[in-house]
Parts: structure tokens; C-alpha cells; sequence
């Protein structure tokens, strides 16, 4: 395997050469490639016949599709073939034919770049059409027949950092023996964080890219935000969670290396068999019962406040408070209210709202705590069929995990924000968890569980619409906005809870059933 990348930046330019030994190097550098491709990237291939240009994209192209088989024909004839992935669209280009830049309007160039990403071969014949911030990868033959030299450039501020950081993944897996595993993208999630699933031959192993944010205004308003949140920051906790909750049984992913600093892990691949079937997704009563009865199981043990990290430090199990469960919900005020009234929200709106919440965190609040993992649900639960009992279900996504109300895991499952849980089966998982806490502990409080658990399901269903419009209106990610009117049903649902209709009032009052829609006004 070759060395990492060498990089030189300036301001302007970011500048790449290497040698690549092979036909494996130029696709793993497709592939690095490929992990970091957007929509609005045109890439230019640069190089004569037989260089290698074709061998990259057909790489990349089934890098994006996640097809190693796919077939991906030169457009030397057809001039454009484009790609629809669930991932990213991606248009291949080849002007080798182009008598002038002025046909590219009949082959749809600009509307390609609008819709996904572009290659584009023999990048010359675009003249002036192709954009300043292109980035050039040129193949030129190397010092042996199958090797070939490689000279990036590309605009800094377009490609800098995206393509810094994906190759120093490839160089963590290098270092880490997995050098030669190709790269295929797995998920993101609402953070920072991306997934990708690594592969050789019939082995897997998952790569977690956890980056720091960026030392800027923006930077430091989402760190104080999550801090605020007692949300987790860098990788750290993830692998001290990872520890702990091995220790206490739970099936969690084993970490097999990690680059702390640079937010590199890379851990056991627990599959893809979700806990949910069909389409749309539903949930398989049984895995939905396993993964309540597995909280029961957790919730029911005396669990430490401070974890070894694994990397020679600990870690605090930080607690949840009245302050962080009303930071959780004034995220709806700051975001969730403008994105459906398109107005802020009023100070007598914003007084009343946290004078209706305060006293309900301190009854949640008086219950013994446990560990909350808090985004329990089907995103990140795995079905492993292989393994008994609870550890049937494996257990992803677990990094801001705090002391807290048991009744708050409880509600993340039971009313999951990605999935229809019916009535139902909500209050048969209920139950499955107040009869295996019984059965541990026969003093322990249904009441008060029921109790909380309303409070908690109108709490994180209120948080999660302001997350998920903050999501759309920040971070242009309007697909969480499909889930808004799940939201607002199984707030529907416990509002009228004797404890919470003084809330539902509020809601009454301040977001009118018809403006509850899964788009903003205009």
C-alpha cells in the first residue's frame, strides 16, 4: 500500500502528487474519492488514452452505488450517462466527441451539476464551461507499465478539507491493517458523524469518522450547544460507553483501533438486520420487546459515574438536570415554532412554556437515576439472531449517554420518531418493562413509571420537532421533516394525560392543528 497522501495547501489550492503502484492504488484513491463526493462536485479526468481515467470513475461509480458489479460503460458514444444512487446521483461525462462547448446545454451539463455530481473526461472540450472550482485529477503513466503518477489540484476552499480528511482515513486504516479494504458509505446521522463500511472479500469491519468541528464562529455555537445539552464532544465517550456497556452485558460494537485526535474508530460490523420490516418500516414486536426487556435489564443494575475511556484516561457519566431537559425543549421555541409560524417565538409564549415544564422535570427528576442512552431506537438497533436473550439486540449510537430518568429510554423505543408504533404495541412494551423490573424489584413504582413516562414522551417529541426543524433550516436536511406528523400524533397521545393538559392547552394556543404540516410557510 502506498504512503498517505502528501497535501500541500495554500489559501487558494490544495495540491496532491503520488505515485500509484497499481490498479488497486488508483481504485482505493477512487474510492477515497468517492467518500467525500456531494452534490454540485464535478471532478475532471485528466490523462491520455489507456491512463487510467476510465478506471477510476467505473471504481468511484460503484464506490457511490455500493455495486462492485455494476456496470459502468465508457460514454465515449452516448457522450453522458448518469447514475441514480440512493446516495448521490452522479453524471459521467465523455467530451472526447464534443465539437463545442455550447452542445453541452443538449446533454444537460448544468443541470447534471445541479442534481448531483459530475465526471467529466477530456475536461479540455468543456472550455469555459467547466467550473473555477473543478477539481482536476490527472493520470499520467508511471515508472512501470501498470503503475501511473497522480496529480490532484483543486480549489481549497471547495475541496481542502473534505479531501484532507478522507485521506487521513485511509491513512488510519492503513495503520490500523486495513489498508487495502475498500471504503463504502454506511449513514450519517443528525451530527458530524458518518459511517462507512469497510470490506475484504467476505470480512467487515465499520469505520466511525467522528471530525472536530471547525474553529469558527459556527463551530463553537454547536459545541456550546451540545455541551448545554450534556451531549457528547469528540470520540472519547464513545469508546468509554462502549466499554461500560460491554461490562454491564449489553451488545455494543467492540472497538478494534481508534485515532482520538483525529476522531478515527473502527469497530466490530454487528450487520444490517434492523429491527423493523417492510416498507414503510414497522417494528417486529418481538426485537421491539427484547430491546424494552434489555432496558429493564440495564435500568435494574447499580451502574458506575465514572468509566475508564480505554485510551488511559476515564470518562464522567455526566447527569441530567432540569437545565439540560429545558434546553432540550426551548430548542422547539428557537426552532421548531419560527419553521411553522415563520415568526420567533413571544416572551409571554417562552415564560408560560417553561413555567408549564418546570415543575414536571422535578417530579422526572426525583426518581433514582440510570443510564439513559437517549436515541434508543431503530436507527440503532441491530437484530442479531446468532446470539441469545437480550444480546439478541446490538446497540449502536450510544455516546450521549447520561444519568437520567429510566422512563426516557423507555419512550425513545416505545414511541420511536422514525417508525409507526402503534397504541397497541406501545402499551404492550410498557408492560413487558414494568413486569421484568417487577420481577427484579418488587418495590418498584409502576405509578410513578407511567407517570414519568407521559412527561418524558411529551418532552423528546417536542425536542425532536425543534431538532428536526433545526436540522432542515440550519443544515439543509429536510428529510427529517417526513417524521413531523408522527411527532405531533404521539404527542396527541399523552397530552391528555391529566398531568400534561395544562401543556396541551399550550399547544392548542400556539401551533393551531393546521399549521402542524411537514413543511414550513412560505
Amino acid at each position: 500500500m502506498d504512503e498517505p497522501l502528501p497535501a500541500a495547501l495554500d489559501e487558494i489550492e490544495i495540491r496532491i502528487e503520488r505515485d500509484l503502484a497499481d490498479e488497486s492504488a488508483t481504485v482505493a484513491f477512487a474510492e477515497d474519492l468517492a467518500a467525500i463526493l456531494r452534490p454540485g462536485d464535478v471532478v475532471a479526468l485528466v490523462g491520455d488514452l489507456g491512463a487510467g481515467k476510465s478506471t477510476l470513475a467505473r471504481a468511484l461509480i460503484r464506490a457511490v452505488a455500493d455495486d462492485a458489479a455494476l456496470e459502468v460503460p465508457s460514454p465515449t458514444f452516448t457522450l453522458v450517462q448518469a447514475y441514480e444512487t440512493a446516495r448521490l446521483t452522479v453524471a459521467h461525462f465523455d467530451l472526447y466527441r464534443l465539437a463545442d462547448p455550447d452542445e453541452l446545454d443538449e446533454l444537460g451539463f448544468d443541470e447534471a451539476i445541479a442534481a448531483g455530481a459530475v465526471l467529466v473526461e477530456w475536461p479540455d472540450h468543456a472550455g469555459p464551461r467547466l467550473p473555477d472550482d473543478a477539481l482536476i485529477v490527472a493520470l499520467a503513466q508511471g515508472a512501470r507499465p501498470e503503475a501511473r503518477r497522480l496529480t490532484v489540484v483543486g480549489d481549497r476552499a471547495r475541496w481542502g478539507l473534505r479531501l484532507e480528511r478522507s485521506l487521513a482515513v485511509r491513512a488510519f486504516l492503513a495503520a490500523a491493517g486495513h489498508g487495502a479494504w475498500h471504503r463504502r458509505h454506511l449513514q450519517g446521522d443528525a451530527s458530524s458523524r458518518s459511517y462507512e463500511r469497510l470490506s475484504l472479500g467476505a470480512a467487515a469491519v465499520v469505520l466511525m469518522n467522528h471530525p472536530p468541528e471547525p474553529e469558527d464562529a459556527a463551530g463553537r455555537a454547536r459545541i456550546a450547544a451540545r455541551a448545554a445539552a450534556r451531549l457528547a464532544e469528540g470520540p472519547r465517550p464513545f469508546l468509554a460507553f462502549a466499554h461500560g456497556l460491554a461490562a454491564a452485558g449489553v451488545r455494543v460494537p467492540a472497538v478494534l483501533a481508534q485515532d482520538l485526535d483525529r476522531g478515527f474508530l473502527l469497530l466490530e460490523d454487528l450487520g444490517s438486520v434492523p429491527c423493523v420490516a417492510g416498507m414503510p418500516p414497522r417494528p417486529i414486536p418481538e426485537r421491539y420487546r427484547a430491546a424494552v426487556e434489555l432496558l429493564a435489564e440495564l435500568h435494574g443494575r447499580a451502574l458506575p459515574d465514572r468509566l475508564d475511556d480505554g485510551a488511559g484516561g476515564s470518562h464522567e457519566v455526566l447527569r441530567c438536570d432540569a437545565a439540560v431537559l429545558a434546553a432540550e425543549v426551548t430548542v422547539f421555541l428557537d426552532w421548531g415554532l419560527p419553521h411553522l409560524l415563520g415568526r420567533p417565538a413571544g416572551a409571554d409564549e417562552r415564560a408560560r412554556f417553561a413555567a408549564l415544564w418546570a415543575p414536571l422535570f422535578d417530579e422526572v427528576l426525583a426518581a433514582p437515576a440510570t443510564w439513559c442512552l437517549r436515541d434508543y431506537h431503530s436507527p440503532n438497533l441491530l437484530w442479531l439472531a446468532h446470539e441469545s436473550g437480550t444480546r439478541r439486540v446490538g446497540v449502536l449510537d450510544f455516546q450521549d449517554t447520561i444519568f437520567g430518568p429510566p422512563a426516557y429510554d423507555v419512550v425513545s423505543l416505545a414511541q420511536d420518531a422514525r417508525v409507526d408504533v402503534s397504541p397497541e404495541l406501545e402499551a404492550e412494551l410498557i408492560a413487558a418493562y414494568v413486569a421484568a423490573r417487577r420481577a427484579s424489584a418488587p418495590d418498584f413504582n409502576e405509578a410513578a413509571f407511567r407517570r414519568a413516562y407521559a412527561i418524558l414522551a411529551a418532552q423528546r417529541n417536542t425536542r425532536i420537532l425543534g431538532v428536526f426543524a433545526r436540522l432542515d433550516a440550519r443544515d439543509g436536511k429536510p428529510q427529517y421533516l417526513a417524521h413531523r406528523p408522527r411527532l405531533w400524533a404521539y404527542l396527541d397521545r399523552v397530552l391528555d394525560e391529566p398531568v400534561l393538559r395544562p401543556l396541551k392547552l399550550w399547544y392548542e394556543e400556539a401551533v393551531p392543528r393546521e399549521r402542524r404540516a411537514a413543511r414550513p410557510p412560505a
